[in-house]
C-alpha cells in the first residue's frame, strides 16, 4: 500500500532501543517522528537534537500534541499498560515494543482501552517481519509440511554481559525468568503463531556462565491446545545463535541467522519435503524491524491493510508469558490462562 502522507509517531524513551527505533524511522516510507522524549532529558534532547526530532518536555506533552497521531513506546516492560491506557486515552494508535505486557490482566485492560477507541495496536515482534520467516509460515499454514508436529527454536546472544548490573534490562521486575523478556518472548510469539494458544508451560531459567544474577540460560516445554510442542531456548552467556524449526507430518522447515539481527547479513532457509530432496535458500538483509512499524502506520491509516498480527495472537503470547514466568518459580508444569 502507498500512502501520500506519512504517519506522524512520537517515539517515548530513548534508550538502545527507541535511538534504534527513531534511527530506522528516518527511512521509513509511511512513517516518521515528530517527537521524542525520555527521562533524562539532557540525553534524550541531545540525541534527538542530533536527528533532527523536536524533544518533548514529558510523556504528557508527547502523547497530547495535537500533531501526533500514534506513539512509540520503548520504555521498561512494566510501564507498558498504563501507558497503553493513558495514550488511547489521548486518542492515539500505539506501537509497543515487546512483551506487550508481563501478565494477562495488564493486556487485557489495555487492549479494552484501546479498542473501545478503535485503535490500531502493533507490537515490536520483528521476527515475524523477516522474510524467511515469513516464507517458513507460509509453508507451515497452507499445509506444505503437513500438521505442524514441534518447533524447536533458540535465540542466544551475549550483548548483555556488557551491560551495567543496575540496568533496568537486568532487574527482576521488569526481566522475570532471566532471558525470557529479552530474547524468549519473540521465539514464544512465534510458537503462537505457529500452533495458536497454549495449553501448558515448563520453564527452568539458571544462572550458569555469567554475572547475571536474574539467570543467563531459560529452556522452555510449552504444549497447544490445537496439539504440538515448542522446545524454546533463551541464553545470554554464550556469542550469537539464532534458530527457527518447524516439524510437521510431511516435513520440515528450518530458518537460521547468519549473524544478529541487529547487524544482520541475512538468513539460511532448509526445508525438507517427503520424497523430495532437502532445499536452501539464503536470504539477504532486510530491516524487519521497519517493516513491522511502516505494518502500523498502514494499518492505523486504514485503506483496508489489517495489522498483520492478530491481538488474539499476542494475548495468547503473553498468557504464556505469564504461565513461564509462574513455572521457573515454581518448578512444575503450569496451566496458561488464555
Amino acid at each position: 500500500m502507498s500512502n501520500t502522507r506519512k504517519f506522524r509517531v512520537a517515539v517515548i524513551g530513548l534508550g538502545w532501543w527507541g535511538q534504534t527505533i527513531v534511527k530506522y524511522l528516518k527511512s521509513a516510507r509511511n512513517i516518521d517522528a515528530v517527537l521524542a522524549t525520555d527521562l533524562n532529558q539532557d540525553a534524550g534532547q541531545a540525541f534527538a537534537q542530533s536527528q533532527g526530532v523536536e524533544f518533548a518536555p514529558s510523556f504528557e506533552a508527547a502523547i497530547t500534541d495535537p500533531r501526533v497521531e500514534g506513539v512509540v513506546l520503548c520504555t521498561p516492560h512494566s510501564m507498558h499498560a498504563d501507558q497503553m491506557v493513558m495514550v488511547a486515552a489521548a486518542g492515539k494508535h500505539i506501537f509497543c515494543e515487546k512483551p506487550l505486557c508481563l501478565n494477562r490482566a495488564d493486556v487485557l485492560r489495555a487492549m479494552k482501552a484501546i479498542n473501545e477507541r478503535k485503535l490500531t495496536l502493533a507490537v515490536g515482534h520483528e521476527r515475524r517481519f523477516e522474510p524467511p520467516v515469513m516464507k517458513a509460515m507460509e509453508m507451515i499454514h497452507s499445509g506444505v509440511i503437513g500438521k505442524p508436529l514441534q518447533m524447536e527454536a533458540n535465540f542466544s546472544q551475549d550483548k548483555f554481559l556488557q551491560m551495567a548490573s543496575d540496568n533496568w534490562r537486568l532487574n527482576a521486575a521488569e526481566a522475570p525468568a532471566g532471558p525470557m523478556t529479552a530474547t524468549g518472548i519473540h521465539l514464544l510469539d512465534l510458537s503462537v503463531g505457529v500452533f495458536g494458544p497454549a495449553e501448558t508451560v515448563f520453564a527452568s531459567v539458571k544462572q550458569l556462565g555469567s554475572p547475571l544474577v536474574n539467570g543467563d540460560t531459560l529452556a522452555i516445554l510449552a504444549t497447544y491446545k490445537r496439539g504440538g510442542h515448542a522446545l524454546i531456548s533463551a541464553i545470554l552467556a554464550t556469542p550469537f545463535a539464532g534458530r527457527f524449526a518447524v516439524f510437521g507430518s510431511k516435513g520440515w522447515v528450518e530458518v537460521r541467522d547468519k549473524t544478529h539481527p541487529e547487524a544482520s547479513t541475512g538468513w539460511t532457509m532448509n526445508w525438507h519435503i517427503r520424497g523430495e530432496e532437502v532445499q536452501t535458500a539464503s536470504y539477504e538483509p532486510h530491516p524487519a524491524v521497519l517493516s513491522n512499524l511502516e505494518a502500523f502506520a498502514d494499518a492505523a491509516m486504514g485503506g483496508g491493510v489489517p495489522y498483520p498480527v492478530p491481538q488474539e495472537q499476542m494475548l495468547a503470547n503473553i498468557c504464556a508469558l505469564e504461565a513461564v514466568v509462574k513455572s521457573t518459580r515454581s518448578g512444575k508444569v503450569e496451566t496458561v490462562e488464555n
